[in-house]
C-alpha cells in the first residue's frame, strides 16, 4: 500500500511543490510549500487517528494533506480542483488502488473556502488542518512596510496549536496575536469564511468546532 513516506520521496511530487512555491513567492502570497503540507499533512492524519479511525484512513489523510496544494504549480485559481486531478494521476501512475485515490481527489477538491465543503470524513480533517496554518513563518515577504493584510495578519500570529479533545468530540484551535500589529478583527476579515468552513467540517466529523484568540473564546 502506498504511504505518505513514498509520497513525500517522489520526485514529480518534490518538483511540483517547489514549482507551486516559486509561483507563489511571485506573487507575493504566504508560505504554501514543505513547511505548510507537511503541518497539514500531519494534523490531518492525527485528527482522524484521535477520533478512532482505521489506520489506513488516517494514512490516506496523510497523503491528501501533503499533496492538497500541487495545484498552485498550474495556477492559484482553482488550484483545489487542478491539484485534485494531478494527485489523482500521480496516485494512479506509482500503483494506489482506484477508491483510495478517488478518496485523495475528493478531498483535495474541495479543500478551498472559495468552492470546497467537507463531504467525506478524509475532506473535513484535511479543511481542519489547512485552514488551522496560521502563522508568521508562513510569511514570505521580509519588508514590514509593505505587507499586506494577508501578510499582517500572519505575521502577527505567533502561536497557532490545534488540539482535539476525544472525550468532548470538540477540536480546538487557539491563537495568539499580537495585536501592536493587526487587531483580532483583520483576522476575521480575512479568515471569516475559513472559520465557518472550519466549524462546518468539523459538524461533518460529529466535534465541536472552537476558536479561541487570546486567551478569549470565540466561538
Amino acid at each position: 500500500m502506498i504511504t505518505v513516506k513514498e509520497v513525500r520521496e517522489n520526485l514529480e511530487v518534490d518538483a511540483l511543490i517547489r514549482g507551486a512555491q516559486k509561483q507563489l513567492n511571485a506573487l507575493g502570497y504566504t508560505e504554501h510549500g514543505h513547511r505548510h503540507i507537511s503541518i497539514v499533512s500531519k494534523r490531518a492524519g492525527d485528527i482522524l487517528e484521535k477520533l478512532g479511525y482505521p489506520e489506513r484512513t488516517v494514512e490516506l489523510a496523510r497523503i491528501a494533506g501533503y499533496l492538497h496544494d500541487i495545484g498552485n504549480c498550474i495556477n492559484r485559481v482553482d488550484h483545489a480542483h487542478s491539484g485534485a486531478i494531478l494527485a489523482y494521476n500521480i496516485l494512479k501512475e506509482i500503483g494506489m488502488p482506484v477508491d483510495e485515490r478517488t478518496e485523495i481527489m475528493i478531498a483535495i477538491g474541495n479543500h478551498d473556502e472559495g468552492t470546497g465543503t467537507a463531504v467525506s470524513d478524509i475532506s473535513a480533517a484535511l479543511i481542519l488542518a489547512d485552514k488551522s496554518d496560521v502563522h508568521r513563518e508562513r510569511v514570505i515577504n521580509q519588508h514590514l512596510s509593505t505587507f499586506d493584510i494577508h501578510d499582517r495578519v500572519n505575521y502577527a500570529v505567533t502561536n497557532a496549536n490545534l488540539s482535539l479533545k476525544e472525550k468532548e468530540r470538540k477540536i480546538i484551535l487557539d491563537l495568539n496575536i499580537d495585536t501592536e500589529i493587526c487587531p483580532v478583527l483583520d483576522y476575521f476579515e480575512i479568515f471569516m469564511d475559513r472559520t465557518m468552513m472550519s466549524k462546518g467540517a468539523a459538524k461533518f466529523l460529529k466535534i465541536w468546532f472552537e476558536l479561541i484568540i487570546n486567551d478569549t473564546r470565540l466561538l
